[in-house]
């Protein structure tokens, strides 16, 4: 029989989470799967302003890094949407840079999309988790 999922929650999250069904994060293994993060307030609404907004989704992903004991030097993989990349893509670097830190980096898709459900960001990731001891 296979084990359950071992779901990832960061604190004060999990209301959004169960509305709509799915994990913040699970872990298999040595990886941790990261689900998809937005800019999303404390509501759960979008903010509004798009540099806040990209801000937040790496804090929104940072925080559920944190809650599984990893940091952005964990992240071996990297998928970014975007709504209009080409207006967008400056401010996602410098928000990047900021996040991700020295080489090496992780390896990166950014993906141009029409909807991401009122949002114009969202970042998931894949991160190999810290050996134990």
């Amino acid at each position: 029989m296979m084990a359950k999922r071992d779901a990832i929650f960061p604190a004060g999250r999990q209301a959004l989470y169960e509305m709509h069904n799915y994990s913040a994060a699970i872990r298999s293994g040595d990886l941790l799967f990261v689900s998809g993060q937005v800019g999303s307030r404390a509501d759960g609404s979008p903010e509004p302003v798009f540099e806040k907004q990209v801000q937040l989704a790496f804090d929104n992903l940072t925080a559920v890094l944190e809650a599984a004991g990893c940091t952005f030097d964990d992240v071996v993989d990297v998928t970014t949407f975007h709504t209009d990349p080409a207006a967008q893509l400056e401010t996602v670097l410098a928000a990047r840079l900021k996040a991700i830190g020295d080489p090496p980096y992780p390896n990166w898709t950014a993906v141009g999309v029409t909807w991401l459900a009122g949002f114009d960001f969202e970042i998931k990731v894949i991160a190999r988790l810290p050996q134990a001891g």
